[in-house]
């Protein structure tokens, strides 16, 4: 087994604590990445508060050098630059698998933490930690030239709001809206400037205005002002909703263009509501999405290498984890925590 040291939640809302634990001996295909930086995701901070299968290791934003390989590993050599989403196996003969989207596996996906290994039956332990240990499949080479700091959350946020931004033909001509101005809603700006369409930032923070424009956005409007909101009407084929906390959607809704589409990628814990008339009048679409597969992920890192995209990223040392993740739960971020596995 290899040994390995990572930060563990051993209680229900606990702090983090050191934690010296084994990972699997490698497989034929296995690729061991020794990790330098792993974003700090919301849903590692609700992980840790629901405490399902502790200890628990979050972190699913992981990048780093590969440190060895398995006996049948082809696309990795040692010293290489890897990167580890939040999915790290899946059933691979599925419709879904074989048409490149792993992410929505018909046999459910193995989630990179609080999962079930496929082979042995183990529970999977995250990216906050000294190495990784995953099939090649779901190991991505890191461009050159994309900072691995930077880099780390393109791994959930960057992939999470790119497949939106490709199903429904973010390009020029084409007019996208994005709610929220976080960790997600900072990355599908840059993507959607960087394809090529007109954006709008949809915020409720003034202060955040010549942000948004600094990271992309061709013009801002304050969604709490009614007045500004009723001008945006018909304006957007495409709107990217990130926000995790209820909200109303029809100003949103009312915002979207003829057979524009509104998608939810934010996940807040109560049940949203929806006037049925909001879809009906303009033959509108309401739609999810979620992560995304091994072909869509290597794409939006090429993309990104390409563009010069990364996220706006605060790095901190391992061992302030908890400090990270306490600012998090106050929305005290600009705009994705990052931890430092060497620091």
């Amino acid at each position: 087994m290899r040994e390995v040291t990572g930060w563990a939640a051993r209680m229900p809302g606990a702090a983090l604590e050191r934690w010296e634990f084994e990972r699997r001996e490698l497989r034929e295909r296995d690729v061991a990445v020794r990790v330098r930086y792993c974003g700090v995701c919301a849903s590692d901070l609700s992980a840790i508060r629901h405490g399902d299968g502790l200890p628990l290791v979050p972190g699913h934003e992981i990048v780093g050098e590969v440190a060895a390989v398995g006996p049948a590993v082809s696309g990795f050599a040692v010293g290489d630059r890897a990167a580890v989403g939040n999915i790290v196996d899946s059933c691979r003969t599925c419709a879904a698998c074989r048409a490149g989207r792993e992410n929505w596996c018909e046999e459910g996906v193995t989630l990179t933490y609080g999962g079930t290994d496929r082979v042995d039956g183990s529970r999977t332990q995250g990216g906050y930690s000294s190495e990784y240990v995953a099939d090649e499949h779901f190991v991505h080479r890191l461009p050159d030239g994309l900072d691995p700091a930077g880099a780390a959350p393109l791994m959930c946020a960057g992939v999470t709001t790119w497949v939106p931004l490709r199903r429904w033909g973010a390009g020029p001509g084409r007019t996208v809206g994005v709610v929220g101005m976080g960790g997600l809603g900072h990355v599908a700006l840059k993507l959607a400037r960087a394809l090529g369409a007109e954006t709008v930032q949809f915020t409720t923070s003034p202060a955040k205005a010549e942000e948004a424009r600094r990271l992309g956005a061709g013009d801002v409007v304050l969604s709490p002002d009614g007045r500004a909101m009723a001008r945006q009407s018909g304006r957007c084929d495409l709107i990217i909703d990130t926000v995790g906390a209820p909200h109303a959607l029809e100003p949103y809704m009312d915002a979207l263009a003829v057979d524009g589409t509104l998608c939810l990628v934010g996940i807040p814990e109560a049940d949203l509501r929806v006037n049925p008339m909001s879809l009906i009048v303009g033959a509108k679409n309401l739609a999810g999405a979620g992560s995304g597969g091994v072909r869509e992920t290597r794409e939006m890192l090429e993309f990104c290498a390409r563009h010069g995209i990364v996220a706006e990223t605060e790095a901190v040392p391992a061992h302030e984890v908890n400090t990270a993740l306490d600012r998090l739960a106050r929305n005290d971020v600009r705009y994705r925590f990052v931890l430092d596995m060497d620091g």
